[in-house]
C-alpha cells in the first residue's frame, strides 16, 4: 500500500530517544521507524511530542452552554441541580445539538480525539439530549470518537419513568450506562439496577458518586461489592468521589487497594469540584478535589475530565484537557517532572484505559489518530499548557491552530 503521509522526526510521549518517523496509509499508522524513506508528502515535527489524542472520559455536552439560563446565586450543588432540571424542560432536540456542537468543537481544536459524553435521560427531557447527542456523534465521526453514556440525574427509584427511558436509550445504542445515586431516595437500590440493566444490554458502566466532604459513608461501597458480585471489573468508573479528598492517608490507601482489586476506575473534575465544594465554608476552604494521583500508586485507573461548560455546575471551560490537567497540578500542588507526567497520563492513556479504548496509542495497525503538540516533554507540556498545533483523525487533518509570532520593531 503507497504512504500517503510520513510525520518525520517525532517525538513520542512514552520515549525520551530516539525520534521516530511515522506512515500513514489508508488511514492506519503503517510503520514507525527511525527513518522511513517514502515517496509521499512530509510533515516535519522537529522533535514535537505526538500524542494519541487527550482522552474526555467525563463531560455533559446536552447541558453545556446554558449558565445565561439558569444563573446561579449560592454556586451549590443542590442549587446547580435545580436550576438545570427546570431548564432541560425548555431543551429542544436542535437546541442541545447546537449548544454541544460548539462544546464538541471546541474539545476537538484543544486535542481531544476521544470522549465519553454523559446525557440525561429523565422523563423532563425525555430522549431528546440523547438523540442529538447521537446525531453529533454520526456527524462528527470524521473528528472525534464519541461513547455516549445514558444516566438519570435526578434519580431513578423515586423518579416514575426514568427507568424505562433509561431502558430505551439502552435498546437505541447507548454506549456505557450511568448512575447518580446521591440524587435517588433509595441509592444502593439505584446502583443495582443499574447494574442489572448493564449485564442485560452488556455495557460499562460509569457513576456520579459521593460528590460532598463528609467522609463518614460511601456509596464507593456498594458499587465496588456489585462490581465484585457480578464480574465487571474493568468496566467501572466513578466520577467526582470529592469525599476521598476528607480522609486520611491510611484510609485513601485501603480504599485505593479496594479499587484496584474490584477493577473501579477513578476520574476527578477538578473545575467542578473546586468550584462546588466547600461552600458552607466561610473561609480556610477545602479545596475538595480527590486526590488521585495517590492512588496511581496502588494500580488504580484514574483520569482528569472536564465534567460541565458553562452551566450551572461550573460557569466557565474551554474543553482544554491539558489546562486540566495543569490546573490539577496546582490543586494537588504537584511540581515534580515525575508528577506531572502523571498528570499528562490522566488524560492520555489512562483514560483510554478506562474506556476500554484497545486501539488506542501510536503503534503500527493502528488508528492514525494522531496530534501534534508545541512541546517536547509531556511533563512540561502540563506545566507549560502546551497547545496542539494540529491533529489527524483516521490519517485526515482535523484541524490546525497556528502558532504565534512575535513582530520585533
Amino acid at each position: 500500500m503507497p504512504v500517503d503521509l510520513v510525520l518525520r522526526q517525532a517525538r513520542r510521549p512514552e520515549a525520551k530517544e530516539p525520534l521516530v518517523d511515522i506512515a500513514i496509509a489508508g488511514g492506519r499508522i503503517v510503520d514507525i521507524a527511525q527513518h522511513i524513506v517514502a515517496d509521499a508528502p512530509a510533515e516535519e515535527l522537529d522533535g514535537r511530542l505526538v500524542i494519541a489524542g487527550f482522552v474526555e472520559s467525563h463531560i455533559h455536552l446536552d447541558k453545556s452552554r446554558i449558565h445565561d439560563r439558569c444563573g446561579g446565586e449560592r454556586g451549590t450543588l443542590e442549587e446547580a441541580i435545580g436550576s438545570v432540571a427546570a431548564a432541560k424542560r425548555t431543551f429542544t432536540e436542535a437546541d442541545i445539538y447546537a449548544r454541544a456542537r460548539h462544546t464538541l468543537e471546541q474539545a476537538v481544536i484543544h486535542g481531544t480525539s476521544r470522549m465519553r459524553t454523559h446525557v440525561e435521560v429523565d422523563p423532563r427531557v425525555a430522549l431528546k439530549g440523547f438523540h442529538a447527542v447521537r446525531q453529533l456523534k454520526r456527524d462528527y465521526a470524521w473528528a472525534i470518537d464519541l461513547q455516549i453514556c445514558a444516566f438519570p440525574q435526578e434519580g431513578l427509584t423515586n423518579d416514575a419513568g426514568a427507568e424505562e427511558l433509561l431502558v430505551q436509550a439502552c435498546e437505541q445504542g447507548a454506549d456505557v450506562i450511568g448512575g447518580c445515586p446521591y440524587t435517588d431516595s433509595d441509592p444502593s437500590k439505584q446502583i443495582a439496577r443499574i447494574f442489572d440493566i448493564a449485564r442485560r444490554f452488556d455495557l460499562d458502566v460509569d457513576f456520579h458518586l459521593d460528590f460532598d466532604l463528609d467522609p463518614s459513608w460511601m456509596h464507593l461501597d456498594d458499587v465496588c461489592r456489585q462490581t465484585a458480585a457480578h464480574g465487571w471489573g474493568g468496566r467501572v468508573a466513578v466520577g467526582h468521589v470529592t469525599k476521598l479528598s476528607a480522609m486520611d492517608p491510611s484510609r485513601l490507601a485501603a480504599i485505593g487497594r479496594r479499587l484496584a482489586d474490584c477493577g473501579v476506575a477513578v476520574t476527578v473534575l477538578p473545575a467542578t469540584d473546586l468550584f462546588l465544594m466547600g461552600r458552607d465554608h466561610a473561609f480556610h476552604v477545602p479545596r475538595g478535589v480527590a486526590p488521585v494521583h495517590r492512588l496511581l500508586g496502588h494500580g488504580v485507573i484514574c483520569a482528569l475530565a472536564t465534567n460541565n461548560v458553562l452551566n450551572p455546575f461550573t460557569p466557565f471551560g474551554d474543553c482544554s484537557l491539558i489546562r486540566m490537567a495543569n490546573l490539577y497540578a496546582n490543586i494537588a500542588q504537584l511540581g515534580s517532572a515525575r508528577d506531572l507526567q502523571a498528570c499528562f497520563d490522566m488524560i492520555t492513556t489512562l483514560p483510554a484505559r478506562l474506556m476500554n479504548a484497545a486501539d488506542y496509542g501510536i503503534a503500527a495497525g493502528h488508528p492514525a489518530d494522531l496530534v501534534v503538540l508545541d512541546s517536547r516533554d509531556p511533563a512540561m507540556a502540563v506545566a507549560e499548557l502546551a497547545q496542539p498545533l494540529f491533529a489527524l483523525k483516521h490519517g485526515r487533518r482535523s484541524f490546525t491552530r497556528a502558532t504565534a509570532t512575535l513582530h520585533h520593531p
